[in-house]
This record gives structure tokens, C-alpha cells and sequence, in this order.
């Protein structure tokens, strides 16, 4: 075959030499080049194994096929597709011999572009191949697309390949939420994390089975809001998804286009799904409330045009989430859903009595959240709405104290007793985030909700954990401290090290961003499941609502703690995520790969 005009050819050496060496590398643009002699015909592929790098020229040929010796990939000596899905079709090269010399052109048969990467990313997607993925991910962003739109990729490949809203879906919600914060390879890797969850939750999945909106015929939002809280607390799928599909289509503006401000995305469709989401008290503990508020979030980022394909993958967990309310604890020794459920009955009436007037702050909110009376709690949250509080600056508040539990959590306590106040954080951080788009009476009893849960895990802050005090010995650079954090969290209980590591990076003023990136990269190379990252997002969310108060300390030591609680693991996943990487960047993977010619 004839090379393209804009490829050129790479001089082999004499066909009979070839034939003597069997195998021969020769350095492509970017890449070793393998070209074999086998059965008469002349063949070159990449000389990288594609699964870990493993030279090619080392391998067997026998009958056409390519046998790696490494872990025994075998590879179409012709085309370079693989017979073993795990390991990925190798790249080959056209050749073609000429006066008896034989030349390879420099680039690869099939034309490595934009769409090449795509159907890749969707091919590791569909068997579950994470090294396919990262690839995928890799070549795609090189390639110039913006990390929204492979985001956005994934998205729609688990909204057709899953029935429900699971973990890798809220993991798209969190790394679009940390994609400004983060750098190149950070992103890389974060994005990685998020797309074999997806993978992982749609193997062997039922399929996405979607109904459609009834009928248009100006249901009024009140009615639609009224049907949806009824079909929830029926567990009734159907009738559920058939009302949001319903508000779905009502909020499409006159031109027919999905809305972000306005429309989709405004405090009417926010109001119906999260009032739904919180007739059960702390549901599921708080991941019903939590998944409907990452659908949105996700939809912020991708865009919400693909709301009627996303948003309805959150009704499962909405319809069969078991409510605090149903948990012994809540009840006994001291009953919280009584008096939570009478506050609730009254708050249409109390937001009423605040709308238009000044609030007058409270110097001791912050002992009174984390306190041991539920009673002084739930009437000092009724009273500061009836007075003009803001809600979203007491679900704002609300959220600290559930970061401040991290913070003190009592080191005599079981890891396994961190997930209570990681829930509650994550539960108090979406109430937030609720409460800002739609501070509706249905959302605002979320800020109860969350502030109750915050209450029954203060028995986890006994004794409470203090503060670093000595942190002077500790560096001043900005990169050192982030060097110092990463070492930290290499090692097991290093819960107190990593803690004054960050507080001193803030107490210097360095940027918040280069922190969290950081944090970011030390979260997604471990293996842990989805709560860890989802609970350094709530910490960066709830830092840019702090931002320039001391409170922000508190956030970030919670979630430096509970991240290093459960550091190191592993990393199992990380080194197939590094051998992409290196292997994308063409870096010599192998100190005994043959020299080139």
C-alpha cells in the first residue's frame, strides 16, 4: 500500500536481512516499530505490548499470530487486533519492499483521531476493560476534547446500560464538580476512577427500561408535586418516573431548549424532586437525597438536555430508601422523630413569618449544633427561620458542624465508625446544595434532617479530638507540604500527621486549589469506594462557601482525616492507570527493549 502524502516512509534494511533476524525494531514517530518476516509477507506493529508494554520483537509468531511471552496476549499479526479483550488491539504499520529493502510507513494503519478515541473509551466502556478506558481517555483528550464532553460520554452510557442511579454516576457528579480544581494528570486519573465505576455498576446490569411523561395537558405544578411525593411514598416506580418525566417536559421553555437557570434546572423541578426525596427522614442514610442532588449536579456539568435520560435513574433509590424514621435509634433512648415530624407540620407557617425580616445572628449556633439536646437544636432551627434566618445559610452551617464531627471524630473509635459522620457530611452538603436552588418547605426540612443526624453521631466525638498545636517544624513551601501530605498518606494512622500538614498549608495562605488537587490525587489512587471522594468534594464545595473564615480549617481537617483513616490500600487499580499514562506518553517501558536501528 502506498503511503498517504503526508506520511512518510522509515527504511527497514534489506528484505534478506530481515528474513535472517526474523524481526527487526526500527523507531517510528512516537513509538518502537516491530516488523516481522512470516509466511512470506512482511508485517510491523507497535513494538509496545498494548497491556503493559512488553516488547513485541521478544514474542512468537507461529500461523499469523503475535504471542506476547509477558502475560500471552495474542494479536492478528496482520491487523494487530487482539484475540484476548483484556489486552487491546495493538497499532499496525503498512510496509511495502522496494529493490529488495523493506520500509514501514511511520504512521499507523488505522488513523488514531478524535472518533478513534471515542470508540474506544465506549469499547472499554461495554467489556469492562479499564486499560481500554484509560486509553480511550487519554488519546481522546489529546486529541483536544474537553473533559465535559468524555464526562458527558460516560454519562449517557450509563444512562442506557443501568436501571438506577448508582456509585459510578455519582462519581461523574463529583469529578465534573473538582474538574477547575484539578490538574492534567489529576483530572486524568479522577476521571479514570469514575468511568470503571460506571462500567462496573452497568456489567451485567438490566438495561434502562424508560417510560414516558403522560400526556401534555398543563398538569399544574402543584398537582405534579403532590402526585410525585404520593407515588414515592407508595414505592411505586412507574407512577413516579411517569411525573417526573411529566415536570421534565413542563419545564422545557417555549423553544422547546432544556434551560440551566431557568426551566429544568430551576427551583420548581428542584422543589418536586427534593421534597420527594425527603418525606423519609435521612433516607437511606442520606443517599436518596444525595443521588437526586448529584443527578442535577451532573446535569450542570454535561448539560440538561440529557435530563429525561439521567434524572429518572435517581427515582429506584427514591421510591425504595428506608427512612431514618424506621430506625430504632431515631426512637430510642430519646425519641428526635416526634418532635422533628411537629417542627415539619409547621414550616410553611414559619417561612412565612420570616419572609421580610432581619435575622439577628447567634454567637453559640455552633455549640448549639453539635450540642446533646435534639429539642434545643430542632426549636433554635424553627426559631431562626421565623426570625428572617436565610435558609441556605442554616443548611450552610448545618453542613459545618457535620464537618466539625470529622474533625474531632475520637481516634479510640473503630475505622469502620467513620462512615456515620461521612454520610451525614455528604447528606448535610447536599441538603445545602438542595436549599440554594429551591428553599422550599418540602427541601428546607432537610436542613432538620441533617441537623438531627449530626446529633446522633456526637457519642463519636467523645473525647473529641483536638486541633495540631505544634506545626512550626513542619515545611513552609508549598510544594513540600504537598510532598509531605502525599508521603503522609503512603502510610497507615497517619491521621494526626496528615491533619497538620494541611492545616499548616492553609495557615500560610497557599492557594486552596493546589490543596484539594493534591487531596484529590491522594483519594482517587487508593481503592476505596465512592464516599471518600464524594466527601473531599463536599470539603471543597463547602470551603468556596467558607471561604476567607476560620471555619474553613474545621472543613478541611474532616476531610483530611477520614481520608487518611483509610490510607494506603492497595492500589490495585492505579497501576493499570499509570501504565496507560506511560504508556501515551511513550516513555521506554522495558530496559531490554532491543535498540532501534
Amino acid at each position: 500500500m502506498a503511503p498517504a502524502a503526508e506520511d512518510s516512509l522509515i527504511r527497514v534494511g534489506p528484505l534478506a536481512e530481515l528474513e535472517r533476524q526474523s524481526a527487526v525494531v526500527v523507531s517510528g514517530r512516537d513509538r518502537p516499530i516491530a516488523v516481522f518476516v512470516h509466511d512470506g509477507h512482511v508485517r510491523a506493529v507497535d513494538n509496545r505490548c498494548p497491556h503493559m508494554g512488553f516488547p513485541l520483537h521478544r514474542g512468537t509468531v507461529h500461523d499469523g499470530l503475535l504471542t506476547c511471552h509477558w502475560h500471552e496476549a495474542r494479536f492478528d499479526l496482520a491487523s494487530g487486533c487482539t484475540f484476548d479483550l483484556w489486552a487491546d488491539d495493538v497499532p499496525a504499520y503498512d510496509t511495502r519492499v522496494e529493490d529488495g529493502v523493506v520500509y514501514v510507513v511511520d504512521r499507523p494503519r488505522v488513523v488514531e483521531d478524535a472518533g478513534y478515541y471515542r470508540e474506544r473509551l465506549r469499547h472499554g466502556l461495554e467489556h469492562g476493560i479499564s486499560l481500554i478506558q484509560a486509553k480511550g481517555l487519554l488519546g481522546w483528550r489529546r486529541t483536544g476534547a474537553d473533559w465535559r464532553d468524555i464526562l458527558r460520554e460516560i454519562a449517557v452510557f450509563g444512562g442506557r446500560h443501568h436501571d438506577q442511579w448508582g456509585e459510578g454516576m455519582t462519581l461523574l457528579a463529583v469529578v465534573g464538580n473538582l474538574l477547575p480544581l484539578l490538574s492534567e494528570e489529576t483530572a486524568y486519573f479522577a476521571v479514570l476512577r469514575a468511568s470503571r465505576q460506571v462500567a462496573a455498576d452497568c456489567s451485567d446490569a438490566a438495561p434502562h427500561r424508560r417510560r414516558e411523561p403522560l400526556s401534555r395537558d398543563g398538569h399544574p405544578r402543584e398537582q405534579l408535586a403532590r402526585w410525585m411525593r404520593h407515588w414515592v411514598r407508595s414505592r411505586h416506580r412507574d407512577g413516579t418516573e411517569r411525573v417526573l418525566l411529566t415536570a421534565l417536559a413542563a419545564a422545557r421553555d417555549s423553544e422547546g431548549s432544556l434551560g440551566r437557570v431557568v426551566g429544568m434546572a430551576g427551583p420548581g423541578l428542584a422543589d418536586i424532586v427534593f421534597t420527594a426525596a425527603s418525606d423519609r427522614i435521612y433516607s437511606a442514610t442520606g443517599h436518596v437525597f444525595d443521588f437526586a442532588n448529584k443527578a442535577f449536579e451532573l446535569l450542570d456539568v454535561i448539560g440538561w438536555d440529557l435530563a429525561g435520560d439521567l434524572l429518572p435513574l435517581a427515582v429506584p433509590p427514591l421510591v425504595s430508601g428506608r427512612g431514618a424514621e424506621e430506625n430504632a435509634h431515631w426512637h430510642q433512648p430519646v425519641d428526635v422523630v416526634g418532635p422533628l415530624r411537629e417542627a415539619e407540620a409547621e414550616l410553611d407557617a414559619i417561612l412565612e413569618r420570616g419572609r421580610g425580616r432581619t435575622w439577628n445572628d447567634d454567637a453559640n449556633w455552633k455549640d448549639i449544633l453539635l450540642g446533646d439536646d435534639p429539642a434545643v437544636t430542632i426549636g433554635w432551627l424553627a426559631e431562626a427561620l421565623a426570625s428572617g434566618a436565610p435558609p441556605a445559610e442554616l443548611s450552610r452551617r448545618v453542613a459545618w458542624a457535620a464537618a466539625a464531627r470529622l474533625a474531632r471524630f475520637a481516634m479510640s473509635n473503630e475505622v469502620g465508625d467513620w462512615f456515620n459522620p461521612r454520610h451525614t457530611w455528604n447528606f448535610a452538603n447536599a441538603v445545602h446544595q438542595a436549599v440554594k436552588r429551591s428553599p422550599t418547605a418540602g427541601v428546607v426540612r432537610g436542613i432538620f434532617h441533617a441537623a438531627l443526624s449530626v446529633y446522633m453521631d456526637r457519642f463519636l466525638n467523645v473525647p473529641a479530638a483536638r486541633l495540631p498545636e505544634k506545626l512550626d517544624h513542619l515545611p513552609r513551601d508549598l510544594d513540600a507540604l504537598r510532598c509531605r501530605l502525599l508521603a503522609a498518606l503512603d502510610r497507615q494512622a497517619a491521621v494526626d500527621e496528615a491533619a497538620a500538614l494541611a492545616l499548616r498549608y492553609l495557615r500560610l495562605g497557599h492557594p486552596a486549589g493546589a490543596l484539594f488537587d493534591t487531596l484529590t490525587l491522594a483519594t482517587v489512587r487508593e481503592d476505596l469506594d465512592f464516599h471518600a471522594i464524594q466527601a473531599l468534594e463536599a470539603g471543597v464545595q463547602q470551603s468556596h462557601e467558607w471561604a476567607g473564615r476560620a471555619e474553613v480549617e474545621q472543613i478541611v481537617l474532616g476531610v483530611v482525616r477520614q481520608l487518611a483513616a483509610f490510607c494506603p490500600t492497595p492500589r490495585a487499580d492505579q497501576q493499570t492507570a499509570t501504565i496507560a499514562l506511560r504508556l501515551d506518553r511513550g516513555d521506554r517501558m522495558y530496559e531490554e527493549d532491543a535498540p532501534v536501528t
